[in-house]
């Protein structure tokens, strides 16, 4: 993990390169010499928080329509419940 530190104005004048860093780790911006934010990834940010993406929320995705995906029927009838 490396860690990226950015003044406030290096973040502003290239957000660009702060967003490619935090693939790699957190990137810490500083008001004035000291820490005041984290640019973390989603997926690090997830992994903190212990939050998972429901199936809701994975199909819901940008972008997931431009995928194709053809899911094929399944040809065997379900067996009734056994009960006994």
């Amino acid at each position: 993990m490396t860690i990226t530190t950015l003044s406030s104005r290096e973040f502003n004048q290239d957000v660009t390169h702060a967003k490619k860093a935090s693939r790699h780790g957190p990137v810490f911006i500083t008001d004035r010499g000291k820490p005041a934010h984290v640019l973390l990834s989603i997926e690090e940010y997830a992994r903190l928080t212990g939050q998972r993406r429901n199936l809701v929320e994975a199909l819901s995705m940008q972008g997931l329509s431009e995928i194709d995906c053809e899911i094929p029927l399944a040809r065997a009838l379900p067996r009734p419940a056994d009960v006994a």
